[in-house]
């Protein structure tokens, strides 16, 4: 599982948790990456990217600028993931599928309805 830990020191514990809330949205399948994975490394490397963009706060950032009384409004976290860093981190989870014959998705569990439609004597 990732978590802030993971992240190195330029970027804050409140940021990493911020862009790992964002992360797990575009490829939810980050925290199933197994540890010391390169899959896993390759996850921290595109998220400390985007966590230094974060906190930059450069040019690419800036929503909007006032001149009188001076204010500046940042973008929110998601906006610092460029297309490429969403494709990648997608592309992760798609390098982590199931083995072939086992299951995929969520079943229902059991209930009355299922029993009658498919009783355990067929």
């Amino acid at each position: 599982m990732l978590t802030p830990a993971d992240f190195p020191f330029a970027v804050g514990e409140d940021v990493a948790r911020r862009v790992l809330a964002v992360a797990r949205t575009i490829a939810p399948c980050l925290d199933s990456l197994p540890d010391e994975s390169e899959e896993k490394k390759t996850a921290i490397a595109i998220l400390t990217a985007v966590g230094a963009e974060v906190v930059a706060r450069g040019s690419r950032q800036v929503a909007s600028q006032r001149i009188g009384p001076a204010a500046v409004v940042y973008r929110d976290v998601g906006s610092a993931f460029t297309d490429d860093d969403r494709s990648a981190l997608r592309g992760l989870c798609a390098a982590v599928t199931p083995a072939p014959g086992e299951p995929v998705g969520s079943f229902p569990k059991p209930s009355r309805s299922l029993e009658r439609m498919w009783p355990e004597d067929c």
